[in-house]
């Protein structure tokens, strides 16, 4: 496979400017969209060693940052899950409008807060998203929009993680989409031991092969 075309890129959502990394495999069909969690920005080892994985898989990906740094040192707008929904539906609508991504299938991947606005921007923007993934994600703040996402949506929790894996298990039963629940026996919140964040970048990158063809 040819490397993945990459760029840098601006993206104007009100008065900010949000700075992101666009990659795409020459062929996508889709791009997954990354909405990072609290504390978390496009640059987390984590969610690139994901988005890797997925662009392994054809797929293209961008990292954003959700909030500008100044923004980010108030520790309110991490849990401002209505702010990061309208910048995530608001980055979702310039993909539509950018020549290089206009055709392809979008999905997002949500951390933690991020997942909240994931499912909450699904929910607000309908058919135009195709396909949702939350990690270890605080699904229970989308908790009055859950029955109105459409898209196939997965959620990867740590089996030790008992506290999120409750709460995610509450959110399930409140999705009517596709849906799945996939837990990694054994991890915790941040999936850092041996095997556990490969399981999670498969398993997500499964999902979306699938659902982003």
């Amino acid at each position: 496979m040819s490397q993945p075309s990459e760029h840098l890129v601006s993206i104007p959502v009100n008065d900010v400017e949000l700075e992101g990394m666009i990659e795409i495999p020459d062929g996508a069909t889709g791009l997954v969209v990354f909405a990072h969690g609290s504390g978390s920005s496009r640059k987390s080892p984590r969610n690139n060693f994901v988005a890797e994985v997925i662009r392994e898989r054809g797929l293209g990906t961008l990292l954003f940052d959700l909030l500008t740094e100044a923004e980010d040192t108030d520790r309110d707008n991490r849990f401002d899950i209505q702010l990061l929904t309208t910048r995530l539906v608001a980055v979702t609508e310039w993909l539509r409008d950018s020549d290089d991504t206009a055709d392809l299938n979008v999905g997002y991947f949500g951390s933690s807060t991020g997942a909240a606005s994931a499912l909450r921007a699904a929910a607000c923007i309908g058919g135009d998203i195709d396909a949702v993934v939350s990690r270890g994600g605080r699904v229970d703040l989308a908790e009055e929009r859950l029955g109105e996402v459409g898209a196939p949506t997965l959620f990867i929790v740590g089996g030790d993680d008992t506290q999120v894996l409750e709460l995610n298990r509450e959110a399930y039963d409140q999705l009517s989409c596709e849906k799945e629940l996939h837990v990694v026996e054994g991890a915790g919140h941040l999936f850092e031991g041996e095997g556990e964040l490969e399981e999670v970048a498969n398993v997500a990158a499964d999902w979306f092969a699938e659902t982003l063809r």
